[in-house]
């Protein structure tokens, strides 16, 4: 699999809606994970993400706009003891629970489906990052429609069980914009890293849609101590 640019498919795509980006920093110290939402209607994007605790939740940013909360208003990093866990939904919980019960990622996954919001049925996307004795390794899911059919959901898992320094990988939850908005396919894309979260998280932001942007959260965490740096920004302010 070829290595990409993470700056050059973000720039080549106004809508992947939702994105989470897992991987290690080049000189091999640091755990990276970043998660961004954008929207195309006005209830997606009047949010904003807040800190909660070790994680972030999504809150209205004009609360007398809100409308539906059900798909947008949830906790998309909740952190078990030296897991992270990612997601585009309140499957955050669920895995979260399920892990907390000694369930597997996967196992804590298997009672949850895309999201009910046909035609687009938009896939849910989840990641978990573990570290333990100075190793690191990470996974991603996707559960999506079959090929937009609502009746049967497709589950994928990827594994990755020695992360390599410089390497990430990103899924997302839309191949590009369109009615209905087509469901990633494939495998997560190889995505080169970087050392420096300032950098990271400029290039991030700076590559997504502006139109359509809306939220952007990054962390590095140090392999060996534990330690974490993160950035949130947000276009609401």
């Amino acid at each position: 699999m070829n290595m990409l640019s993470l700056e050059n498919e973000l720039k080549a795509n106004a809508y992947p809606g939702r994105g989470i980006v897992i991987g290690k920093s080049p000189d091999g110290s640091k755990a990276v994970c970043a998660y961004f939402i954008m929207g195309r209607s006005a209830n997606s994007r009047n949010r904003i993400f807040v800190e909660d605790g070790a994680g972030i939740r999504t809150q209205a940013f004009d609360p007398s706009k809100l409308e539906d909360p059900s798909l947008i208003i949830y906790a998309p990093v909740r952190v078990l003891g030296n897991k992270t866990i990612v997601t585009n939904g309140d499957q955050t919980d669920t895995i979260y629970e399920g892990m907390d019960k000694q369930l597997t990622f996967e196992q804590s996954l298997r009672c949850r489906e895309f999201e009910p919001d046909g035609p687009n049925y938009t896939p849910r996307i989840s990641g978990i990052m573990h570290m333990e004795n100075g190793g690191y390794n990470y996974a991603m899911s996707i559960l999506k429609s079959n090929n937009g059919n609502p009746d049967a959901c497709n589950r994928y898992t990827f594994a990755y069980e020695s992360a390599v320094a410089g390497e990430g990988h990103f899924i997302h939850t839309y191949m590009h914009d369109g009615n209905p908005l087509p469901s990633f396919e494939g495998e997560p894309k190889l995505v080169e890293m970087s050392d420096d979260i300032e950098s990271f998280t400029e290039m991030l932001w700076s590559s997504l849609n502006e139109e359509n942007k809306v939220s952007l959260f990054v962390r590095y965490i140090d392999i060996q101590t534990g330690n974490t740096e993160t950035r949130i920004v947000n276009k609401n302010k």
